[in-house]
C-alpha cells in the first residue's frame, strides 16, 4: 500500500474517531497506535510508551494539571465571583469603576488560574450580568471581559507559556519574567479605556 492511501486512510481514521464524539487527545492518540501497530515495525510501539513515560516525567509539563486543577475549582466555587464582588466595592464610586474592577478581577484570576477561558467563564458569569443591570451595553459589556480574559495568556503563571517553555526548550523563569510588564501595562490600558469609555457614553 502506496504512503498516499496510507495517509488517506490516517486521515479519514482520525476525522472518524473525532466525529464520533471522542476527545480529540484519544482520538489523535488512538489512530497513531493503530496505524503504527499494522504498517510499521512491532519495535515501533516501543516508543509509544518511552515517550509517555518521558513526558509524564517533566515536571514542567505536570504543573499543567495542576493549574488546569486550581482553575477549574476556582470556575466552579464561588471564589470567582466573591473577587469581583472585593474589587467591584473597592472601585464603585470611580467613573466607570464596575469596568475596572473586571479588569482588575480577570488579571488576578488570571494570574491564579492561568487559563484564558476559565478566567473570562468565572469572571463573566458574575460580571457581564451585573454591568448589564446598571446599564453597560451587551457590547461593551462582553468586550470588558473578552479583554480581561486574554491576560491569562500572558501573565503568569500561564498554560501557553508552559506549553511553549518546553516545546522551544526556554526559560520558563524568563517567560514568566518577561509577561508580567506586558500584562501589566495591559491591565492599565483596558481600566484606562474602561473608564473613558465609561465616561464618554454615561
Amino acid at each position: 500500500m502506496g504512503t498516499g492511501m496510507i495517509g488517506a486512510l490516517y486521515g479519514c481514521g482520525t476525522l472518524i474517531l473525532m466525529f464520533s464524539g471522542m476527545p480529540i487527545a484519544f482520538a489523535l492518540g488512538s489512530i497513531a497506535v493503530i496505524f503504527m501497530f499494522f504498517f510499521m515495525p512491532a519495535s515501533s510501539l516501543d516508543t509509544v510508551t518511552q515517550n509517555v513515560y518521558e513526558e509524564m516525567a517533566s515536571i514542567t509539563l505536570l504543573s499543567i494539571l495542576l493549574f488546569i486543577l486550581k482553575g477549574a475549582a476556582i470556575g466552579k466555587s464561588r471564589a470567582g465571583a466573591d473577587l469581583y464582588s472585593a474589587i467591584h466595592a473597592w472601585m464603585q464610586k470611580i467613573p466607570g469603576g464596575l469596568g475596572i474592577a473586571n479588569v482588575f478581577a480577570c488579571a488576578l484570576f488570571a494570574a491564579m488560574a492561568g487559563s484564558s477561558p476559565a478566567t473570562c467563564s468565572a469572571i463573566g458569569s458574575a460580571g457581564i450580568p451585573e454591568m448589564r443591570a446598571r446599564g453597560y451595553s451587551p457590547g461593551f459589556a462582553a468586550g470588558i471581559i473578552a479583554a480581561g480574559g486574554t491576560l491569562g495568556i500572558l501573565l503568569p503563571p500561564s498554560i501557553t507559556m508552559i506549553l511553549f517553555a518546553v516545546a522551544a526548550e526556554q526559560s520558563l523563569g524568563r517567560l514568566f519574567l518577561a509577561g508580567v510588564g506586558p500584562g501589566l501595562l495591559l491591565v492599565g490600558l483596558f481600566a484606562f479605556y474602561a473608564a473613558w469609555r465609561y465616561k464618554k457614553e454615561y
